[in-house]
């Protein structure tokens, strides 16, 4: 079982959910017998200050309430240290926890898998970007190109929710993209394309759940590139209502590879942006690497298993 833990909370997520569900896991959480630490920021880089405090000061796990950017913070102050990151889920997106099998808008349920302490180790992606202080976990999908442009429509909409938001930000955005030159080379084979967007997933999803990386297994030690070639509009409009079942992929004008490193590069006049996890990392060039077994956890017990061994710091 899981004495004790750091519990950040994002207060903005999901239009205040965030601040609810992190009263309602905290409460399972103390029921079931866990000693809390509550943080909460004004911001994310207050809150990631505050937390990486409570580490230092020997909290033994983190768990982190709110949606995929509250996780990918945890995930810079917990990844390859083997302590244990709980996720709460209170965000639009999840992705996150979808593939760790946690469920959603339930935090009691999803306190009290952490609380029960099993725990599993996944692997995360390590990307470093250029005009990036210094590199970046990510744990669903890194994504640029046209991928880029929407996550930086979507985040500027406060409605709709879920993926639909990502649906109307496509659309707005569609009509003025041209295809970008990319250089993409997967452990060391390069290739040159032009294309609409790039997708390097650790995980399947993005975006609350749209399959874009849909082979994409965060215990496998590589990634699946996903690759949609230059296009018409009127063709990647048909494509893209696929993506929610991951059958964009079996289309001509999309590719995909596997590897555990990715190294991209463009020569389009204007700097492409990197995003991973829907938070803006940085340009193009970037690297990233699978890191295998980088994250620790906590996550339901499989059938007929106990509790975990406790979590102890170190």
């Amino acid at each position: 079982m899981t004495a004790e833990l750091a519990l950040v909370v994002n207060p903005t997520s999901g239009k205040g959910k965030g601040a609810r569900y992190g009263e309602r896991a905290q409460s399972a959480l103390r029921e079931a017998g866990v000693a809390v630490h509550r943080i909460v920021g004004r911001d994310a880089h207050e809150a990631a200050k505050l937390a990486q405090a409570a580490l230092d000061a020997g909290a033994p796990a983190l768990a982190v309430v709110g949606g995929d950017g509250m996780v990918n913070l945890g995930l810079q102050l917990v990844a390859g240290t083997g302590r244990p990151l709980g996720v709460i889920p209170a965000g639009t997106g999840n992705d996150v926890a979808r593939y760790l099998g946690l469920p959603l808008g339930d935090p009691e349920a999803a306190a009290r898998i952490v609380a029960a302490g099993h725990t599993e180790r996944c692997d995360l992606g390590r990307v470093t970007s250029a005009y990036s202080d210094e590199p970046r976990w990510f744990g669903t999908v890194m994504a640029c190109g046209l991928d880029s442009k929407v996550n930086e429509r979507a985040n500027r909409m406060r409605r709709p929710r879920g993926p639909s938001r990502y649906t109307l930000a496509l659309l707005a955005e569609l009509v003025p993209f041209r295809a970008l030159p990319f250089a993409l080379s997967v452990d060391g084979i390069r290739e040159d394309l032009d294309g609409m967007l790039i997708a390097v997933g650790n995980g399947p999803t993005y975006g609350g759940g749209m399959r874009m990386c849909p082979e994409a297994d965060p215990r496998d030690g590589r990634f699946q590139i996903t690759v949609v070639d230059r296009v018409g509009k009127g063709t990647l409009l048909r494509i893209f209502p696929g993506v929610f079942s991951g059958r964009h992929v079996r289309h001509p004008k999309v590719s995909v590879r596997h590897g555990a490193c990715v190294e991209l590069a463009s020569s389009a006049e204007v700097p492409v942006s990197v995003w991973a996890d829907g938070e803006r990392i940085g340009t193009l060039p970037a690297t990233c690497e699978t890191v295998h077994d980088a994250l620790t956890a906590f996550v339901p017990a499989p059938p007929h298993t106990g509790p975990g061994d406790p979590v102890s710091y170190h």
